[in-house]
């Protein structure tokens, strides 16, 4: 009978070390399928981990505070599936290793989104000296040694607001003044995900802050996103050379497959042989938008939008600045980069995203004519947009 009772309490051992065993190999998933452990870590001696935003409606956001980044963004489709609409990675791992995996995906790009010609622009009379990583130009504010791979500070309000600080050195990347900035991401029960920026600093310095999500509303991220229906509220957009970087001209739109005002799917134009598409192979350009007039934007009315016929999801995108970048993944997919596994393992083809990137136009310190992305003492830097989710 002894011998019994040890042989039973030995296998209700047994079974509760399996039992253990079996929910630590069963984590607790985010509705995306991330793996909160896989971004569990330490970087820069700041811990760094996955925060969740939700609501009601099924909507999801999961955001890393290692350069506050979207790693997720899941909306229910119209058949009411949960579906990621975002490029990215599903471990801190790929995001933090600038030499094998670089990206800027889901980013909180810093101090000066887009691209400065040669490094260098005149601030207040002086010359700036910017540190290049774009052959001869700058690119978000110093790519790997930008905002984009440095740790936030995060305090997550509630289920549904995310604020993320930032404390930037004097001559960072060669950016004169410190400056202290915030990135703040609000999900609200309508089904919209607002982020705005803010910053102040000691001197003069210019900031242009962004969100570079990329956007694929199928949620299949192994086609090209040509069945994407894309619309832009611009009569005008700013050409640029073989290096992206502006001519300083505005031309217009009329007659040019540079022309959304009237939306239609992204695989009708992107392949054309008009110059600036040929330059970029595909879309990476600066829109002048409407809806920013008499140097204030309406971030009321609708800049831009996406639209999925596959799965019914609308994005519509607002904004108080004079410009929204268009990206369509063409380093996608491209060398090396095609055998790089992300999210689920998936690989990902050229043209697989769009990029709406809020912005000052690219290289705006050397164009004094356009608007200026100069920050001083005494004065806070706001930046705002937002995208709406909906079945359509």
């Amino acid at each position: 009978m002894k011998a019994l009772k040890a042989t039973l309490m030995g296998v209700g051992a047994a079974a509760l070390m399996l039992s253990c065993a079996g929910s630590q190999q069963a984590p607790q998933l985010t509705v995306s399928g991330l793996n909160p452990a896989k971004f569990d870590t330490t970087i820069q001696a700041k811990p760094v981990k996955l925060y969740t935003l939700k609501n009601e409606n099924g909507m999801e956001v999961c955001i890393t505070n290692y350069g506050a980044r979207i790693v997720s963004l899941v909306v229910p489709d119209k058949d009411g599936k949960p579906t990621d609409v975002v490029l990215g990675f599903d471990n801190i791992a790929q995001y933090a290793d600038t030499i094998n995996t670089p990206s800027d995906y889901g980013s909180s790009v810093g101090r000066y989104a887009n691209r400065i010609k040669n490094g260098q622009f005149l601030l207040k009379g002086d010359t700036v000296k910017l540190r290049t990583n774009d052959g001869p130009n700058s690119l978000h504010g110093g790519g790997n040694t930008g905002w984009m791979h440095q740790v936030y500070e995060a305090e997550q309000i509630g289920d549904s607001i995310l604020k993320l600080t930032i404390v930037a050195a004097d001559g960072e990347n060669g950016f004169p003044g410190k400056v202290m900035a915030v990135t703040t991401y609000k999900l609200t029960a309508d089904n919209v995900l607002d982020m705005t920026w803010e910053a102040e600093t000691d001197k003069p310095t210019i900031i242009n802050q962004t969100n570079h999500n990329y956007y694929n509303l199928s949620g299949d991220f192994t086609q090209p996103a040509y069945d994407m229906v894309l619309y832009v509220n611009a009569d005008n957009f700013t050409p640029s050379d073989k290096l992206y970087i502006p001519t300083g001209e505005i031309k217009s739109v009329e007659g040019t497959p540079m022309d959304f005002r009237q939306p239609h799917a992204l695989g009708d134009s992107i392949n054309s042989q008009f110059d600036q598409i040929q330059n970029a192979t595909g879309y990476d350009h600066n829109y002048c938008l409407n809806t920013f007039k008499d140097g204030k934007g309406d971030d009321t009315q609708v800049c831009a939008s996406l639209y999925s016929p596959k799965t019914g999801i609308l994005m519509e995108m607002f904004t108080n600045e004079p410009g929204v970048q268009v990206y369509s993944g063409n380093f996608q997919g491209v060398g090396a980069d095609k055998d790089i596994a992300r999210k689920h393992g998936i690989t990902y083809p050229k043209h697989v995203s769009v990029c709406l990137e809020s912005q000052k136009y690219p290289d705006s310190p050397n164009h004094p004519e356009w608007v200026q992305p100069t920050l001083n003492p005494g004065e806070k830097y706001y930046s705002h947009a937002a995208y709406k989710f909906s079945i359509k």
